[in-house]
């Protein structure tokens, strides 16, 4: 196992005997290492932005600021990590929250220690965890949506122009530089990115960057 990249992995759970426990069934994986714990939602964001884990477990109840709030703020500042809710809760209804905030899947606190090991392999590689019910229940909203004619591809109500800025704003040029490349005035270009974002169900800069590769709007090399 020499040389081996291991899974780094910041524990975010207000209960230090929860984290212990979560600690020592990591640790027994020669493949991942726990980088840090944080004991609250806002220390949990602080940690993520410092260490970079390729995972974070987020406890979804956690005091200053909750699991889906910080799981919020740790994929808008660090895209690379992916979040792994822990939650008591077993009914499929709070998997929407849990996807909307930007977490790769949930794991249920009472089966932790049969399946968050694969699930944290699962998240690292950048796939999603779900059960298998939680899959059926996904795929018959989206049907569900189809049949009611709204799951339709947004891009294609998007302008030419709407187009143009999105593909700069995803090669990361900022609202002035858009004013200036496209002669417009900043207060139009902000108009254009939030007419943007509303069209596409998009949140931040970097699920933009993420719809704009998806699209094949712009290269990895150019992101």
């Amino acid at each position: 196992m020499h040389g081996l990249q291991k899974i780094r992995i910041l524990i975010a759970d207000d209960h230090p005997v929860l984290r212990r426990g979560l600690k020592a069934l990591i640790e027994e994986e020669p493949d991942m290492e726990v980088v840090g714990e944080a004991g609250n939602g806002l220390e949990a964001v602080q940690l993520a932005e410092r260490l970079r884990p390729d995972v974070v477990i987020m406890d979804i109840s956690m005091p200053e600021l909750d699991g889906l709030e910080a799981t919020r703020r740790i994929r808008e500042r660090s895209p690379s990590t992916h979040v792994l809710i822990l939650t008591v809760h077993a009914h499929e209804r709070y998997l929407f929250p849990v996807l909307k905030a930007g977490a790769s899947g949930y794991v249920r606190k009472t089966a932790a220690d049969e399946e968050l090991i694969e699930a944290i392999r699962v998240v690292a590689r950048g796939d999603v965890f779900l059960y298998p019910s939680a899959t059926r229940m996904l795929l018959d909203d989206y049907l569900a949506q189809v049949r009611a004619g709204y799951e339709k591809d947004s891009y294609e109500t998007l302008s030419d122009r709407e187009r143009e800025i999105l593909r700069l704003l995803a090669e990361g040029y900022t609202n002035a530089e858009i004013a200036q490349k496209l002669n417009l005035s900043v207060k139009t270009v902000e108009t254009y990115r939030a007419r943007i974002m509303e069209k596409l169900h998009l949140r931040t800069r970097a699920e933009l960057v993420r719809y704009a590769l998806r699209k094949g709007l712009i290269s990895e090399e150019t992101a």
